[in-house]
């Protein structure tokens, strides 16, 4: 055991559970279930696969209570015995590794949709979520005695189907939140209005279930702490609450902030949010309590995890997105092997696929999350693989072909790994993208691979490795349109300026207002230079429904920097840009240098020798179609595992 970590790896009890360290996963959707609303093989795989890597506490992804209040499709359901034999699987599963189950108890209210759960979505009061918009119901007092009785039922099943916990969620706006909070709950009689009366439902959910599972079976309730939205309830409101939910039977009280509709994204917060921002919330909760309390709130550092409970913040912590990145991070802390484990980037992919693009989750650094039922085997013949690039598909094609058993070669034409990343990683709150790299290249360096970098890949390259197969990784060259003045000498490249190649100065012009754009202006920006982004499109490329993408647009107004939309840019000048807005023209300066940030396009310039020299190749990331970083880790994670 590592000395350092002593309060993290020491063991805690929850009412009867013992539990061996103080790490628990939290729930985290994934929609790796069957449509069936029953648990799949993927779901089992993927937790087991986290109770293996030493976190003591493994809880469940949501689990509806009752069919209409699903949030998602194929949410797993705990509203009929029917559904008793295949969550049992996942207990069983758990179990083997040596980790502890819990099964949290969900009900969305009005965060869902009527074309999924068939029916009017139901609430305390009939407003719709403002992130949704959808219409919905007010639950009469019959159908609240229904949902408190089928709360409890289902904290039964949990029990018989060998689950060790349940957790209530009452937090982030959904039915028990929505019903606590003033920003939701309009009713006039005993369920509306006082804070007691908001706060009723929550403590006889708690009653029913610690009735339904017995005095010893530990139940914990997960709260927002906060709210933070115009008319939701506050921290002094939870420290009031927390005391009754455990006169009621709660035996831990986990501490998230938020609702869906709370600015920046807090329930799930970005690397735009400082690490550990919400264990004070945690404390103050701890303060008015006599049982275990679980901070969470981006918490990837077993080290931050271990302060924070020898200060007293928290009893445990949960590590959520951490452990889609690396499921084994509370085993490599406790050996003291920080460099190895693959550390969250905080981006946030895992959750905005489900949310806006209704994907399973899958974590933009780990391609092998999700698919832990279909581990990769050794390759029956081991080939000699040539990559070109050291870019993150690169990258990931060789350590998937080396997991594989495949010997590999990486050739790389700069004198470091990275790629995009080289840049990407130097914008405001984005280091962990180079730590990624870093871990990457640690990795191959295990294996004993050595990137061979400045060496540009040419046919005589390629006859001189011979390789069997060779993954072409090049990635992407920066669009140069055909503007005049654009090759002038005041004009450079997005990437150059992030990397240093490039001296900034202000005035700045950023030309381009995508990622690249608006990560190249908040860069400038936290330089103390003056900003403005032109963007052809009539509305920003980059959305604030996305959390970075919020973020963005805040530091940027905030910093006084300025975007301009619909600007055609038609001449560029040594210290001014001219474009077009609408029916006016605008000029732009006196400026110091213009960015660009107009796109990129695929480099595939060496598909014609290798066709020519009969190389099998597979082309992955940008050299194929420049997209997003967990299109070329999973791209080329697939190209090796396929070889």
């Amino acid at each position: 055991m590592s000395g350092e970590l002593k309060n993290l790896f020491s063991p805690i009890r929850i009412n009867a559970l013992e539990l061996k360290n103080r790490a628990v996963m939290p729930p985290m959707g994934t929609m790796y279930s069957n449509e069936d609303n029953t648990v799949s093989d993927r779901l089992v795989s993927y937790l087991a696969r986290r109770a293996r890597g030493g976190t003591a506490l493994i809880m469940t992804e949501i689990c509806a209570v009752d069919p209409r209040g699903r949030g998602f499709p194929g949410e797993i359901g705990v509203w009929s015995d029917d559904f008793i034999p295949g969550l049992a699987r996942i207990p069983d599963a758990i179990h083997r590794e040596g980790g502890m189950a819990a099964l949290q108890l969900h009900h969305a209210g009005r965060e869902t949709f009527e074309y999924f759960i068939g029916v009017t979505p139901e609430a305390p009061s009939p407003i719709p979520s403002p992130i949704l918009k959808q219409p919905c119901e007010e639950m009469s007092r019959d159908r609240i005695a229904e949902i408190i009785e089928a709360f409890g039922s289902a904290a039964g099943r949990a029990r018989k189907s060998g689950f060790d916990a349940v957790e209530i969620h009452g937090a982030h706006g959904y039915l028990i939140g929505q019903f606590l909070s003033p920003f939701s709950n309009q009713r006039t009689d005993d369920y509306g209005g006082s804070d007691e009366n908001r706060a009723r439902l929550a403590l006889e959910i708690a009653r029913s279930v610690r009735k339904e599972v017995g005095p010893d079976f530990p139940v914990l309730f997960r709260i927002s702490a906060e709210e933070m939205v115009p008319g939701g309830y506050d921290l002094s409101f939870t420290r009031w609450l927390a005391p009754q939910l455990v006169s009621e039977g709660i035996d831990a009280i986990h501490v998230s902030i938020g609702v869906s509709s709370t600015p920046g994204g807090l329930t799930i917060p970005t690397m735009d949010t400082e690490s550990g921002f919400n264990l004070f919330r945690a404390r103050a909760v701890k303060e008015v309590v006599d049982v275990p309390v679980i901070g969470v709130g981006r918490i990837h550092d077993p080290r931050l995890a271990d302060d924070a409970i020898g200060r007293g913040d928290a009893d445990l912590i949960s590590f959520g997105r951490q452990h889609l990145a690396d499921p084994d991070l509370i085993e490599k802390a406790q050996h003291g092997d920080f460099d190895n484990i693959r550390w969250c980037l905080s981006c946030n992919t895992c959750i905005e696929r489900e949310q806006f693009e209704a994907k399973p989750a899958a974590c933009a650094i780990n391609p092998e999350c999700g698919i832990e039922y279909l581990p990769a085997e050794k390759s029956e013949n081991p080939r000699s693989v040539l990559i070109i690039g050291a870019g993150p598909a690169g990258l990931s094609a060789a350590l998937s072909a080396l997991e594989r058993g495949h010997r590999v070669a990486i050739f790389e034409r700069e004198h470091e790994p990275g790629g995009q990343l080289r840049s990407a990683s130097r914008p405001p709150n984005k280091k962990t993208f180079a730590d990624w790299v870093a871990w990457a290249t640690r990795q191959l360096e295990n294996h004993g691979v050595s990137i061979r970098f400045g060496h540009e890949v040419t046919e005589e390259t390629l006859r001189t490795e011979k390789p069997d197969v060779a993954i072409l990784a090049s990635g992407a060259l920066p669009v140069t349109p055909d503007i005049p003045g654009i090759k002038g000498d005041t004009v450079f490249d997005a990437r150059d300026v992030l990397t240093g190649k490039v001296e900034p100065k202000g005035p700045t012009v950023v030309l381009g207002g995508g990622y690249v754009g608006m990560e190249t202006a908040d860069f400038l920006l936290e330089r103390d230079i003056e900003v403005t982004v032109l963007e052809m499109l009539p509305r920003s490329p980059v959305k604030k429904r996305f959390t970075h993408g919020y973020w963005l647009h805040k530091r940027l107004t905030d910093s006084g920097g300025n975007l301009l939309l619909g600007a055609q840019v038609t001449a560029i000048a040594s210290d001014s840009v001219t474009c077009r807005l609408g029916d006016e023209e605008k000029k732009i300066g006196p400026l110091a240098m213009i960015v660009t940030a107009l796109g990129a396009m695929p480099e595939t310039d060496l598909t014609g020798i290798l066709e020519e020299m009969k190389i099998p190749y597979q082309i992955v990331g940008d050299a194929r179609n420049p997209r997003s970083l967990i299109d070329a880790v999973h791209e080329g994670a697939t190209a090796g595992r396929e070889l």
